[in-house]
C-alpha cells in the first residue's frame, strides 16, 4: 500500500467505535514519533499554498486552505489517525449507553488553550450548544442533529443526551468544524487571534502573503517536531515548484498531476501520490430556474462523459465516482440513469422539460483553491454545448467563490468537495430537509430524510452499506449534483523533510510530526 493510502478496514473500524467504549491514548498521530517530539529544537517548515485562508473561525471554515491551517491550531473531541480510524482527542475516552441514547465523554485533564486558560467541560458544553444554535451558522450543525442536550456534570465529564443511536457521531466530532473553543471567546476575537488547544499557535500573519504557526509547547500530546510552520501564499502550483527548487519552500500538496510530474522530473523533489476521499462535482441548485425540473438536471447528467473530464483536467489520474467515495460505503458509478454519455437521452430529457431548444446555466468556478477547476469547467462547457446546454462560466478568486457558494448564489458550481469516512458526515448536512447546508445543495426529500435517519440509527456495517446505497441511488436518479471523479493529492517534499504522512482526507494534521534538516 502506498504511503498515506487509505484503508477500508480502518474506515470501517472508525465507525464501529460509535456505540462502544474507547480507551485513552496520549497522541492521535499514528506515527513513530515518541517522547516530546523534538520540542526543544527544530526549524521552520515552509509550506507552499495557492491561497490565503478566507476565515480563521473554525466553525465556518469550508475553504481547503482555511481547514488545513485551523486543524493545526485547534483540537477536537475525537480525531482521525493516519488510516482514518477514530481515536481520542480532547476526549480521552467515551462510552455509549446500552440503548444508544447517551454518549459520555471523559476529557483530558491539564489541557490549556493558547492564551493559557484551562480547557474543561464548560467549554465543551458551550461549544456544542453554540454549534447547534442556528444563529451561529456553523457548517457542522447538522452533524449534531441527534443531540437533545449537552450536560457537564463535572469539570472532566460531558454527557450528550441523544434522540436515538447515532453511529456517525464519533467520526463527525473529529472534524475541525467541531473544534472546541473557549467559552470566553467570540467569532470576531478568533478571526483576529485564534485560541485553540492544537499543536501550534498563531505566530504571525501577513494577509495574502503568509501565515506562520509556532510550536505549542503546552500541547497535551507529543510536541511538534518543527519550531514553526509557515504557509506561504504563491498563486499557482508551477511557481511553488520553482520555489521548492530554489530552496525557499520545503513542502507542498499539489492537485495538478502535470505539476507533480514536472516537480519530480527535476530530481530534487520527492512526490508521494495519495488517493483521496474528496470528489469533483458539478453542483446544480435544484431551486433555481430551469434546474427545478429534474428532466433538465438529468439531461445535464446524460450529456457529460465523466472520463473525458478526468482525462482532460487530471490526465486520467483518478477514477469516475458516484456520490460516496469512502471505501466502506463506496457508490457504484454505473448506478445512474446515464452511466455513459448519451446525447440522445439528454435531448429526450430536455424535450420532456419543454426545453428542446436548450438552456443556459450560470456557473461559478473557483480559481486558486485547487488547480484543475478551470480546465474541468471548460471541458464541461464544451461537452454540454453539444447538448444545447450552455454553461455560462464565471471564474472567481477563492474567497469570492466561497462567499457565493455559502450563500447559494449560483445556478451551478464546479466544485471539489472534501469527502469523509462516514456518509452522514459527507451528506447529511446537504441533502436532509433540516441540514444546515441544504440551501447550498438545493435538494432534499422525505425519502432521503428517512434513509439518513436510518443510517445513523444502526451500527451494523452491512445494514448501513445497504442504506447508503439507497441514498446514492436516489441522488443519482434526481441529479441534484453531477458527480464526476475522485483523484489524488501529490505531496511534494525537498531533501531533509521527514515525518509527514499524507492522508486520504487531505488533512495536513501530520505537520506536527514533520521535521526538516
Amino acid at each position: 500500500m502506498p504511503r498515506g493510502a487509505y484503508s477500508a478496514v480502518g474506515i470501517a473500524a472508525a465507525l464501529s467505535l460509535a456505540l462502544t467504549a474507547c480507551s485513552s491514548s496520549s497522541s492521535p498521530s499514528g506515527s513513530a514519533a515518541t517522547g516530546d517530539g523534538g520540542g526543544d529544537g527544530g526549524k521552520t517548515i515552509v509550506v507552499g499554498v495557492t491561497s490565503d485562508p478566507d476565515t480563521l473561525f473554525p466553525w465556518k471554515a469550508t475553504q481547503f486552505q482555511a481547514v488545513n491551517v485551523l486543524q493545526n491550531l485547534y483540537g477536537t473531541l475525537t480525531e482521525f489517525d493516519k488510516d482514518l480510524n477514530v481515536v481520542p482527542g480532547l476526549a480521552e475516552s467515551w462510552q455509549t449507553s446500552d440503548d444508544g441514547k447517551k454518549l459520555t465523554l471523559k476529557l483530558r485533564q491539564g489541557v490549556t488553550f493558547a492564551d493559557g486558560s484551562t480547557f474543561g467541560s464548560e467549554d465543551v458544553k458551550w461549544s456544542l450548544d453554540k454549534i447547534m444554535d442556528e444563529k451561529t451558522a456553523a457548517v457542522a450543525r447538522a452533524s449534531l442533529s441527534s443531540v437533545k442536550s449537552v450536560k457537564a456534570p463535572d469539570a472532566n465529564t460531558v454527557v450528550l443526551e441523544l434522540n436515538g443511536p447515532d453511529a456517525a457521531l464519533p467520526a463527525n466530532l473529529a472534524t475541525v468544524n467541531m473544534a472546541m473553543l473557549s467559552s470566553d471567546d467570540t467569532e470576531d476575537k478568533l478571526n483576529a487571534t485564534p485560541n485553540g488547544t492544537g499543536p501550534f499557535t498563531l505566530k504571525n500573519r501577513v494577509p495574502s502573503q503568509s501565515i506562520t504557526l509556532a510550536r505549542n509547547d503546552a500541547y497535551w500530546g507529543d510536541k511538534a517536531k518543527a519550531a514553526a510552520v509557515e504557509f506561504r501564499v504563491i498563486p499557482d502550483e508551477s511557481s511553488i515548484v520553482s520555489a521548492m527548487q530554489s530552496g525557499n519552500v520545503q513542502l507542498s500538496v499539489f492537485d495538478d498531476p502535470l505539476v507533480a510530474q514536472t516537480a519530480e522530473a527535476g530530481g530534487t523533489i520527492t512526490v508521494a501520490k495519495t488517493p483521496q476521499l474528496s470528489y469533483h462535482v458539478l453542483q446544480l441548485n435544484a431551486t433555481h430556474g430551469d434546474l427545478k425540473d429534474v428532466n433538465v438536471r438529468l439531461a445535464i447528467q446524460c450529456a457529460i462523459d465523466r472520463k473525458q473530464v478526468l482525462d482532460t483536467a487530471a490526465l486520467g489520474e483518478g477514477e469516475v465516482t458516484g456520490p460516496i467515495t469512502a471505501p466502506a460505503f463506496k457508490s457504484d458509478p454505473n448506478n445512474r440513469p446515464c452511466p455513459t454519455r448519451d446525447l440522445a437521452k439528454a435531448a429526450d430529457y430536455l424535450a420532456k422539460a419543454g426545453k428542446a431548444s436548450g438552456v443556459t446555466v450560470k456557473t461559478i468556478v473557483s480559481q486558486g483553491e485547487y488547480a484543475t477547476s478551470v480546465n474541468e469547467a471548460q471541458n464541461l462547457k464544451a461537452q454540454l454545448a453539444e447538448a444545447k446546454i450552455n454553461l455560462d462560466l464565471e471564474v472567481l478568486e477563492s474567497g469570492a467563490y466561497v462567499d457565493r457558494w455559502v450563500a447559494a448564489d449560483f445556478d451551478a458550481a464546479v466544485a471539489l468537495n472534501g469527502g469523509r469516512p462516514d456518509p452522514d458526515g459527507s451528506y447529511g448536512r446537504y441533502f436532509t430537509s433540516d441540514g444546515n447546508l441544504n440551501k447550498v445543495a438545493g435538494y432534499s426529500s422525505p425519502e432521503l430524510d428517512k434513509l439518513f435517519a436510518e443510517g445513523k440509527a444502526t451500527t451494523d456495517q452491512a445494514a448501513r452499506k445497504g442504506i447508503y446505497d439507497q441514498v446514492s441511488t436516489l441522488l443519482e436518479q434526481n441529479a441534484p449534483w453531477i458527480w464526476l471523479f475522485s483523484g489524488y493529492t501529490y505531496t511534494a517534499t525537498t531533501a531533509g523533510v521527514q515525518g509527514f504522512v499524507p492522508m486520504a482526507s487531505g488533512s495536513l494534521q501530520f505537520l506536527r510530526t514533520t521535521s526538516v534538516s
